[in-house]
């Protein structure tokens, strides 16, 4: 199956969510490696980003719920038993 977002096609999940995001995935997460002037680089365009979209992080969380929605078959999440507690008897005698 091909995945567009508007006239683009996405070759790949990380494709998709760069045309989705409209901005590299690297930029908001970083790459391993990088030096710290990369990385100071990278956040200083990310917050230029945020400078002139100040609603793009409610964006994206709409984005992402949206997807959920969707797709609730993607996230099908079951939850862990959890152990049951065991009290331990104390020895001695109540003050």
């Amino acid at each position: 199956m091909r995945m567009y977002v508007g006239r683009q096609q996405a070759i790949s999940p990380e494709d998709f969510a760069e045309l989705a995001l409209g901005t590299p995935v690297e930029l908001w997460l970083g790459v391993e490696g990088e030096t710290d002037e990369e990385r100071a680089a990278r956040l200083d365009a990310a917050r230029d980003i945020l400078a002139d979209d100040p609603d793009f992080p409610d964006d994206l969380v709409r984005m992402a719920a949206q997807v959920i929605e969707e797709n609730p078959d993607l996230f099908d999440v079951v939850p862990m038993a959890r152990p049951a507690r065991r009290r331990t008897a104390r020895k001695g005698a109540a003050a």
